[in-house]
């Protein structure tokens, strides 16, 4: 009868995924239980929300907490079932004919009590079988949860240096149109200078896009050795707690050191290139633009909008500075419907700004900045010590330096075109094509202060 409930007690103790005891269990939200790093790997590739491998009830929550009370259940049978070993005549010490007892920590063997006071062991650290069984398990199952989170930073880091090779080549190719059109535009007649520096825009691409590669390539084998470690740890783990014991040898080092030297990301940056005579042409057109409606930042959430655009393009975990933070937005009362027009803003004492034009149409309903078609906007975000530049209308990662001081607005709507540049620098930052936009539009500054 004992026989029979224990096997009944140690099925209800069983992992379904891996069909051994649990190790670190946890429940999700349809009551069953599993390891967690049974569900781990098995929710890896799974789509959101994941369902579970029992029941197929789909479960949302992927904050796992461990199961106490089961852990503890798991954790007095495998007692038992040690106990029950070490009793046994097999495991008697041969010199002393003691059960052995105790775990040397030095060498990782077990020993009778007498062996441990042995010359050889008496300097060593010892611990019961059975609390070192709890305690290198407990080490193991940290190193496996510093090792999943470690896992899931590659995984993020290589989704993002996959995105960012993809659209670089694109990216490249839109940017030489962009300088391009400015040069046919503004300096029709610096042609040489044009071919030079679109030259050097296309080999700059090609030189980032092999960095690129080479860092991906260098990510996917870091993930490999990651997920073969982590696999390995589990597998260690799952065994029983002699066995686990004794084959422990340098698991623990290998696992801190696999975690060493996690590659990061490219951050990808173009070098823009000054035009000769550029500020000297569009200071010609220069007027000045009086900001006078203002509005704070609980009616327009651009950078909140900006989080959520980037969270959609896989970039999970990246936070902003927006929450205390003090945001107004303000543009000029008169529209320009004709001419050209250029202005100058110094935005160095703002960590988070957008500046550019938008429609009438857009103020009158105060829509979301970042997906309206109305709005022709250079963002500048700062995220934790570093800065990004975006443009809107469609949303775009610029890759170049954030320009220092202050910024310029060209506007021609003659041809229906915005065009943002760096001052200092006498460098085109952005441009839009020509013919975006055929309405009157009114410069817009969106601005956040420390």
């Amino acid at each position: 009868m004992d026989s029979d409930i224990s096997q009944v007690f140690q099925k209800e103790l069983t992992c379904s995924i891996c069909l051994n005891s649990f190790t670190d269990p946890v429940t999700i939200d349809c009551g069953h239980s599993f390891c967690r790093p049974c569900l781990n790997l098995s929710w890896e590739a799974a789509q959101t929300p994941a369902k579970c491998p029992t029941c197929r009830e789909t479960s949302q929550c992927r904050d796992f907490k461990t199961n106490i009370l089961v852990k503890n259940l798991v954790s007095c049978i495998r007692q038992a079932s040690v106990c029950q070993f070490l009793s046994s005549e097999e495991h008697m010490c041969g010199t002393h004919k003691e059960a052995r007892k105790i775990f040397c920590e030095e060498n990782k063997k077990l020993l009778c009590l007498l062996c441990s006071k042995t010359q050889e062991h008496e300097t060593h650290k010892h611990s019961p079988i059975e609390r070192a069984a709890e305690d290198y398990r407990e080490k193991l199952l940290k190193q496996m949860r510093s090792l999943w989170a470690e896992i899931q930073e590659n995984q993020r880091n290589l989704n993002e240096e996959n995105r960012i090779t993809d659209v670089w080549m694109d990216y490249v190719c839109l940017r030489r149109m962009i300088i391009k059109a400015v040069y046919e535009n503004l300096h029709p007649d610096l042609h040489e200078e044009e071919k030079q520096h679109l030259k050097k825009l296309t080999q700059e691409g090609k030189n980032i896009l092999q960095q690129l590669k080479k860092n991906e390539a260098t990510m996917a084998q870091k993930r490999k050795e990651l997920r073969e470690m982590y696999e390995e740890l589990m597998m260690m783990c799952h065994k029983p707690d002699l066995e686990m014991l004794q084959d422990l040898g340098d698991i623990l080092m290998r696992s801190e050191s696999v975690q060493l030297h996690m590659p990061q990301p490219v951050s990808p940056e173009l070098s823009a290139g000054p035009i000769t005579g550029l500020m000297d042409t569009l200071s010609r057109y220069r007027v000045n633009i009086s900001f006078n409606n203002e509005t704070t930042n609980h009616n327009i959430k651009l950078f909140d909008d900006v989080r959520s655009w980037r969270f959609r393009h896989d970039h999970q975990g990246t936070s902003f500075r927006s929450e205390g933070s003090n945001y107004f937005a303000t543009w000029e009362t008169k529209a320009l419907t004709s001419g050209k027009h250029y202005w100058e803003l110094d935005m160095d004492d703002s960590w988070d700004w957008a500046l550019g034009v938008c429609s009438d149409s857009w103020i009158r309903k105060n829509g979301t900045l970042v997906e309206s078609e109305d709005v022709f906007l250079l963002l500048c975000v700062k995220e934790h010590d570093s800065y990004s530049l975006f443009t809107t209308t469609p949303m775009i990662g610029q890759y170049l330096q954030k320009p220092q001081g202050r910024v310029g607005v060209f506007l021609d709507c003659e041809i229906g075109s915005v065009t943002f540049l760096n001052v200092a620098q006498s460098t085109i930052i952005w441009a839009y094509p020509n013919y975006s936009f055929n309405f009157p539009v009114r410069p817009f500054l969106y601005t956040g202060r420390a």
